[in-house]
């Protein structure tokens, strides 16, 4: 039954005829709403439509954010649709929590607003008044479920959902908007969860119902819509979200206008999931960044994502002149607002380094990893993982600078002698995290070193061994051979064996850094019986067996 009703639902979820094809393949019918005459300045702009239209929460974060990262954001912010004077919670945010009861928000007047206070009674858009003892229990238990949910007690919390959808229901009746409320509760919550199915059901069911009661172009409807398009996109189903999110856009525009940032935010998704699936979409990110410049959040933490994002998708695409025209006006836009004392801006600036290098500019590179070097140092400590994936940079960019001057042997040794004291502290600094000593772990979030800390310098570790590795090879072409030495590169193959031995780092690099390690792991077995004499030297064939033994038994966990 439960998979006949879904794809029932899933007929009805077929966007008109007139608006089925896909954006990339519909140019001419969509894209003239992406060039408004003028922006939208303000949701107070709307015309009034009866029943109140939207409540929408600061920071406009509807832009579903799906990497890990996003998972520990669940709980940050809130937002509300309102059906009547009955607030529908739906998530507006990057996979958001739920939001707060907002039942006597628009339209009520001040008397209004205390006789409800008074007597307990909730208004409704025909001006009656419903009043039993499901509707306290349906509020009560959607604040309790909610604030259990904030508190990370979810069992607690589905306990209350699920007890406010029965209220609902018993209250109101199987077709009322609260019930949509309530289902969208628990979709939203079964969402965080990752349990996809279930609240894919409760979300058709809400849109249903809000088709029924208020006609499928309300806005009430395109906002469950965005929320389904998310829970499709989290399980990349990703033709199903560009239906959701292409007629959650048409409703949008019609009736918030096409200038208005939440408008952008479901347009932007529209990109992404497009994009996965390998069409055309800059030109719907690139809109959805205008509008919010336009309407003055051009230095908002969202737009500065959609920035670089829309800059990776470049990237890739090779079109790398104006994927750093992109990287530079977020670097320009975070020195305003925030200035060069700020992990935003380095990050940004980092970022923009690894760009130009792969363009050859690589002077300016050096100049800004410099600098990037110098404000981690200061805002952080000298010991941070970050300075050592910093200091990795620096020496892998003075190691491409060595093969530009290659020609002046002079300046050449000098460079390769920079960057082995570059990646020789890199090494240190990762070394002091993972390996726990005392005087590193009081510099580090006041004395304690979490996994995520650990996982981060494994990270740089693994980096700053195979560059190291890579510099021993271009330093042994400039020497003779007595000036040629073994123990750099055997020393780098040693700790890279050593963090697959090692107990506590083992669970990082053949898990979580599996593919990193495994590559450091060849690059500098390949380095070594290349450019070594490995039948000279019994200490690195041993190493070499004890690197083959590894890669071998990674490759078993692989199959």
């Amino acid at each position: 039954m439960a998979l006949y009703r879904r794809l029932l639902h899933l007929r009805r979820l077929q966007p008109p005829a007139e608006h089925a094809s896909s954006v990339a393949s519909a140019t001419p019918r969509l894209f003239p709403l992406l060039t408004p005459s003028r922006p939208f300045a303000a949701v107070s702009s709307i015309p009034r439509v009866e029943p109140p239209l939207l409540v929408v929460p600061s920071g406009l974060a509807r832009d579903g954010f799906f990497g890990r990262r996003g998972d520990r954001q669940f709980f940050s912010t809130v937002g509300a649709v309102l059906v009547g004077q009955a607030a529908i919670f739906l998530g507006l945010c990057n996979d958001s929590a739920l939001a707060q009861d907002d039942s006597a928000g628009l339209g009520a007047t001040r008397n209004e607003q205390t006789e409800e206070n008074a007597t307990g009674l909730q208004r409704i858009e025909d001006g009656s008044v419903v009043s039993n003892e499901h509707t306290v229990k349906w509020r009560i238990f959607t604040d309790n479920a909610r604030d259990f949910l904030l508190k990370r007690n979810l069992d607690e919390a589905e306990k209350f959902f699920q007890a406010a959808l029965h209220e609902a229901k018993e209250g109101f009746g199987l077709r009322d908007p609260h019930v949509a409320s309530a289902l969208n509760n628990l979709a939203e919550f079964y969402r965080l969860k990752k349990e996809y199915e279930k609240a894919e059901l409760l979300y058709l069911e809400a849109i249903e119902i809000l088709e029924e009661s208020f006609g499928s172009d309300d806005i009430r409807v395109g906002t469950a819509l965005h929320s389904l398009g998310i829970c499709y996109h989290l399980q990349r189903k990703f033709a199903l979200a560009q239906t959701c999110y292409e007629r959650a856009l048409k409703i949008e525009g019609r009736v918030m206008g096409i200038g208005h940032p939440e408008y952008a935010s479901t347009m932007y998704l529209l990109g992404k999931v497009l994009s996965q699936q390998g069409k055309d979409a800059e030109a719907l990110i690139e809109e959805s960044i205008r509008i919010l410049e336009e309407s003055g959040l051009g230095e908002s933490p969202i737009c500065i994502q959609r920035m670089r994002y829309l800059s990776t998708e470049l990237i890739k695409s090779n079109r790398l002149a104006e994927a750093e025209n992109w990287q530079r006006k977020i670097l320009h836009n975070l020195e305003l607002s925030k200035g060069w004392d700020s992990f935003d801006t380095t990050n940004a600036a980092e970022l923009l380094t690894m760009t130009l290098q792969t363009m050859g500019k690589l002077k300016e590179s050096e100049e800004l990893l410099e600098r990037c070097l110098e404000v981690r140092k200061r805002i952080l400590s000298e010991e941070h993982f970050q300075v050592a994936v910093t200091l990795v940079h620096l020496a892998r960019l003075t190691m491409l600078n060595f093969i530009s001057d290659k020609e002046d042997s002079d300046l050449a040794r000098s460079k390769l002698v920079r960057a082995r004291l570059l990646v020789n502290d890199s090494i240190r600094i990762a070394e002091g995290i993972l390996y726990d000593s005392r005087k590193d772990l009081n510099k580090l979030n006041n004395g304690r070193t979490t996994d995520r800390d650990k996982i981060a310098a494994t990270s740089a570790l693994l980096q700053a061994l195979e560059v190291a590795g890579l510099l021993e090879s271009g330093m042994k072409n400039m020497l003779t051979p007595g000036e040629q030495d073994l123990y750099p590169v055997e020393q780098a193959l040693n700790k890279c064996v050593s963090l697959y031995k090692e107990p506590h780092t083992q669970k990082f690099v053949s898990k979580i850094l599996k593919n990193e390690y495994i590559r450091c792991l060849r690059r500098l077995t390949g380095i070594v019986q290349s450019d070594f004499a490995v039948s000279e030297a019994l200490t690195l064939q041993g190493l070499l067996a004890e690197a083959q033994q590894i890669l071998e038994e990674l490759g078993h966990e692989s199959n």
